[in-house]
């Protein structure tokens, strides 16, 4: 418990002493240089479309999974039921 307790108060103290540095670098702008309105815009929509999507093939790929795994079940009963084992 110690050794978590020094972990994270370390990386938390890491983050608040990199945090001004981070913003210094070319005036703050970031890595797309200077950024108005419709970037933001575009941006915000991409993430309103995101992770609906992300959601919904997660869902989706869960459902799959959850099928085979039922029908793996029921193929393993019906084979159990079928050999008894012995002679």
């Amino acid at each position: 418990m110690r050794r978590l307790a020094l972990t994270l108060s370390s990386a938390l103290g890491l983050l608040l002493v990199s945090a001004p540095v981070a913003s210094a670098h070319d005036g703050g702008q970031g890595l797309l240089g200077e950024v108005d309105d419709l970037d933001v815009t575009i941006a915000g929509f991409i993430l309103i479309v995101f992770f609906p999507l992300f959601v919904l093939l997660c869902s989706l790929a869960l459902r799959h999974f959850e099928r085979r795994k039922d029908e793996r079940k029921a193929a393993s009963k019906q084979l159990a039921t079928k050999w008894h084992g012995g002679w």
